[in-house]
């Protein structure tokens, strides 16, 4: 069974992880493991998967594949308290995202 069959197999027939049932819990968790870091995510134009990176100063970079347009993750992140934007660099096309600072 090649790898594109196990994928349609494993989606059509659901999955017992319940962090691929519910991405924004995912996106809780990842970012519970080190909130105070940068994280940026970048996907294909009108792509329905986002790849999100954590670029921790101790635990170095970690990624995880998100299921959400990069639409839909640029708000997700706003709602766990991140500002969201593009980098100062114009060659670069990931979004940055730095937790605002709570009074």
């Amino acid at each position: 069974m090649s790898l594109a069959q196990k994928l349609q197999s494993k989606l059509s027939h659901g999955t017992d992880d319940a962090q691929s049932a519910n991405p924004q819990q995912k996106l809780k968790d990842f970012i519970a493991e080190d909130p105070n870091s940068v994280y940026t995510f970048d996907s294909e134009r009108d792509a329905p998967r986002s790849e999100l990176c954590r670029e921790g100063k101790e635990k170095g970079r970690k990624c995880i594949q998100m299921e959400m347009y990069s639409t839909q993750l640029f708000q997700a992140m706003q709602d766990q308290g991140f500002f969201c934007a593009l980098p100062m660099d114009p060659t670069r096309t990931h979004i940055e995202c730095k937790r605002i600072p709570k009074n």
